[in-house]
């Protein structure tokens, strides 16, 4: 049964890595799976047929045979528990490596993603500097709790994980930011991501994505 994903036609990350389909993308990269890549433009993803399949109007789905998914993280934990490299053999560091995938989209990415909304949304308010202020600070105080867990390991529990892919994809997020200068360990770490064979795979076939619809659209 072959695989299909969805992912932007044409990604506001610019060909960056930063859409979440990337993190499905380099999952099956890492777990050596062949997928089909469905191209779906913003008007599509509010259609029905794309409703049936992500009832919040968003990317990326993941249909395998009768199985459709949507959610990066539940995503990424299906592939991980379905196919080698990804998980653990050991039960205890199995669930540890999920414990890091939540970690990633419930603890880390919400304060990331507040940063987000606070520049591009609200950048016009009054008191807009007050609040980003306070974000950066939220995100901070989070930054330093993994920075400090990962100290000078590698991988944040043994060996590259799942968790690790799903906590490299949320603090590539804050790519071009200072707030990630101040921790020189993350930095080393998402670095160490990066140039996995299989993430450098599937941030080409993205950032193809992205080049092929500049092309086409001049």
């Amino acid at each position: 049964m072959t695989i299909t994903i969805t992912a932007f036609e044409r990604s506001p990350d610019r060909g960056r890595g930063l859409a979440r389909d990337m993190r499905v993308r380099w999952a099956l990269e890492e777990a050596g799976q062949p997928y089909d890549v469905r191209l779906v433009s913003f008007k599509a993803m509010k259609q029905p047929a794309h409703l049936a399949l992500q009832p919040f109007g968003q990317i990326p789905t993941y249909e395998e045979g009768d199985l459709a998914l949507f959610e990066s993280g539940a995503i990424v934990l299906h592939i991980a528990e379905h196919y080698q490299g990804l998980l653990p053999d050991d039960p205890n560091a199995r669930a540890r490596a999920t414990a890091w995938l939540f970690a990633a989209v419930c603890t880390m990415e919400p304060v990331i993603v507040d940063r987000e909304t606070a520049r591009l949304e609200e950048g016009k308010e009054p008191w807009h500097q007050e609040r980003l202020a306070y974000v950066h600070d939220r995100i901070r105080k989070r930054l330093g709790e993994l920075s400090a867990r990962l100290g000078d390991a590698e991988w944040l529990d043994g060996k590259f994980s799942a968790g690790d892919l799903q906590m490299i994809s949320v603090l590539l997020r804050l790519e071009g930011s200072p707030l990630l200068e101040e921790y020189q360990n993350l930095r080393a770490y998402i670095a160490r991501g990066q140039t996995r064979p299989a993430y450098k795979r599937a941030f080409e076939a993205q950032k193809a994505v992205f080049l092929a619809a500049s092309a086409g659209g001049q």
